[in-house]
């Protein structure tokens, strides 16, 4: 199949300039399986920092880097956004698009999502699309029904051939943060759940989309997850702060 395999951070709002410097400096000598992309995602603040430093010890090529977050806006009046453009010059890759805090803490609906990864793929960036369920949608046996619900107007907003530069990532929400984590086999059921849905429109682009899993993952639960059929990396949230623990993670992760 060749999808590659990506292990993406996802710092949310947490780092500063010493963590920039000890995650360069701790994955100076990372050992990475032959297609695996790994990518970073620091606060905007600290974007051009970041690019500085790996093109300073020659891992530009190694680690790419990407935002947590952008406006479907090119430019204008909108105090606090960010454009591709912007991003662009920060010498941005990738960029998080529809993850659950997004979508729960600051309400961005599918539509919103939609239009977001449309931005970012006229662009010519990779939109690592979130989609997930809650604890009480997993336990009403509704995660088919969200994950559907959440894909579909992507799906419609940007035809099904351009999901080949989409990568998306399953988050379990009750999973994020918690410690909580599902099964590989849950996880696996999931993922193929959502590639299933894909190939309904065309199953050649869906058997190259990567698909992450999002929820909770670490040094110990890396390797069972990343050697699910279905599962090709993940978005790391509280390892990626610990450049040991996700060295470790990003090792594990292998193309399929």
């Amino acid at each position: 199949m060749n999808r590659r395999a990506i292990v993406a951070a996802n710092w949310k709002m947490n780092g500063n300039s010493a963590l920039v410097d000890t995650m360069v400096s701790g994955l100076h000598n990372i050992s990475l399986s032959d297609n695996v992309d790994v990518v970073i995602c620091p606060s905007f603040v600290y974007l051009s920092e970041l690019a500085h430093k790996l093109k300073e010890n020659s891992l530009e090529n190694t680690i790419a880097l990407g935002a947590q977050n952008v406006s479907d806006k090119a430019s204008g009046a909108f105090t606090g956004e960010v454009s591709t453009d912007m991003l662009q010059e920060c010498s941005v890759k990738f960029v998080i698009v529809g993850h659950s805090e997004r979508r729960e803490l600051y309400k961005e609906t599918s539509t919103q999502v939609a239009h977001k990864v449309a931005t970012v793929l006229n662009a010519g960036l990779t939109p690592i699309l979130c989609i997930g369920e809650s604890e009480s949608e997993r336990a009403t046996e509704q995660t088919e029904v969200v994950l559907s619900s959440q894909l579909q107007p992507v799906i419609d907003e940007i035809g099904i051939e351009k999901f080949k530069d989409v990568v998306i990532a399953y988050e379990p929400v009750w999973a994020i943060g918690t410690g909580k984590t599902a099964s590989k086999e849950m996880a696996q059921e999931t993922h193929q759940f959502i590639r299933q849905f894909l190939a309904q429109c065309d199953a050649e682009i869906a058997n190259k989309v990567p698909l992450l899993y999002g929820g909770s993952v670490n040094a110990s639960n890396c390797e069972a997850l990343f050697a699910q059929a279905d599962i090709d990396g993940g978005l790391i949230g509280g390892a990626s702060l610990k450049v040991d623990e996700f060295s470790v993670i990003c090792s594990a992760a292998k193309g399929k």
